[in-house]
């Protein structure tokens, strides 16, 4: 009875996981949202939102005040002057904003390439519009960097090529896109004629000075980029879910067709509040605090899972680690977190489920545990890690 298109789609990885992890009571470093309140200055600006009066409908392509927030924010990162009007589109977080851009942007039979590992609800949205994925993988080094090969990823584009999908910095690997990286896929894109969708939900969780470079300023990808981002992880309210998706006119009137049919508008009283964050965040130096925060996360659960006999490969950006887990004769990425989760009380995600089948093995000897956590939260899990390893 159900439509053909549902067929492919089960249950996600990330509610396998943390259902085991709620059975089993244990501590749950698989699924990326953060375990404590937002700055009290969020919290102060939805406050203020709820009790302005903006109960109702929003402009369906965003409230104006946050539009022009964003605008005002990111021209700088752009090299341009942003339109709020014209180039800001407000989706129920960069989630929508994926779905929309993609139905937007591709026709059936269009080829859209993929890295690998990859978000997992991309190659869903890209099989919902009717397009054929194609899968680049990264390659992690000895340095524990990841690395994109530059003659996989030429193979990939053909006269078919319609998206190149690009998340920097990047989930679940932390890679931070270099700009010699960015100026390859720009030249494949102008070569052949492709768009790209850059995810950049995680830009200001970059560590060690790491620049963030936007796909979009480099010679001729204005015209052809769509880029994504949200409040949810800069303002750890994974919840509230209001991203945008900034482009020139002409591919935001393809997202804003689709969007008006999809929510229509996203919750008026959240966006003023975001509007309000955003401004705040600016005044305050809040995303240098944010990056410091997260880099004494990040070393405190790196120095954890070597602890416990794991490789962990050191994320340049967003608030994951992808461990190497061979040292413990694991073979199975998935039997490894699932008895991981029910055996010693704290929930990974295997990154296979991020990977096309042709290239799961690839990850049976990785998983992907996350930081967005207090610290309190880190050490508990840090005890069982080290009581499981000495076990051993």
């Amino acid at each position: 009875m159900l439509a053909r298109r549902t067929e492919p789609f089960g249950e996600t990885i990330f509610s396998e996981i943390s259902a085991l992890a709620l059975a089993h009571g244990a501590i749950n470093l698989g699924q990326g949202f953060p375990d404590f309140a937002p700055p009290d200055f969020v919290l102060e600006a939805a406050r203020a939102s709820l009790e302005g009066g903006l109960q109702q409908y929003a402009r369906g392509a965003g409230h104006l005040p946050l539009t022009e927030a964003i605008a005002a924010e990111a021209s700088a990162s752009f090299g341009r002057s942003l339109d709020p009007a014209s180039e800001i589109t407000v989706t129920v977080g960069a989630t929508e904003g994926l779905f929309a851009s993609m139905l937007a942007l591709l026709d059936p039979g269009d080829e859209v390439i993929l890295l690998e590992p990859f978000y997992d609800s991309y190659p869903a949205n890209a099989l919902i519009a009717g397009a054929v994925p194609r899968f680049v993988p990264l390659h992690p080094g000895a340095d524990g960097r990841w690395r994109l090969d530059p003659d996989e990823l030429r193979a990939a584009f053909s006269s078919r090529t319609k998206l190149l999908v690009l998340n920097t910095p990047h989930n679940p690997t932390g890679k931070v896109f270099t700009r010699e990286e960015l100026e390859l896929c720009a030249s494949l894109c102008l070569e052949h004629d492709a768009l790209a969708l850059c995810d950049e939900v995680y830009e200001q969780l970059r560590y060690d000075g790491r620049a963030h470079v936007r796909l979009a300023t480099l010679p001729g990808m204005w015209e052809r980029t769509v880029t994504l981002s949200s409040a949810g992880k800069t303002f750890s309210v994974t919840g509230w879910k209001i991203g945008w998706a900034i482009a020139s006119p002409a591919l935001s009137l393809g997202i804003r067709r689709l969007h008006q049919w999809i929510p229509f508008a996203v919750a008026t009283p959240l966006q003023a509040a975001v509007a309000r964050a955003l401004v705040a965040a600016a005044a305050r130096g809040y995303y240098d605090e944010l990056r410091a925060f997260y880099s004494a996360r990040r070393a405190e659960l790196v120095a954890i899972l070597r602890d416990a006999g794991l490789r962990p490969l050191v994320p340049e950006g967003a608030y994951y680690v992808i461990a190497d887990t061979s040292a413990l004769g694991a073979s199975d990425d998935t039997s490894f977190c699932r008895q991981l989760t029910t055996e010693v009380g704290v929930a990974a995600i295997p990154p296979s489920a991020f990977y096309c089948e042709a290239h799961r093995p690839l990850a049976r000897q990785l998983a992907r545990f996350c930081f967005c956590k207090r610290p309190e939260t880190l050490a508990a899990a840090g005890e069982r890690l080290r009581a499981a390893a000495l076990a051993r």
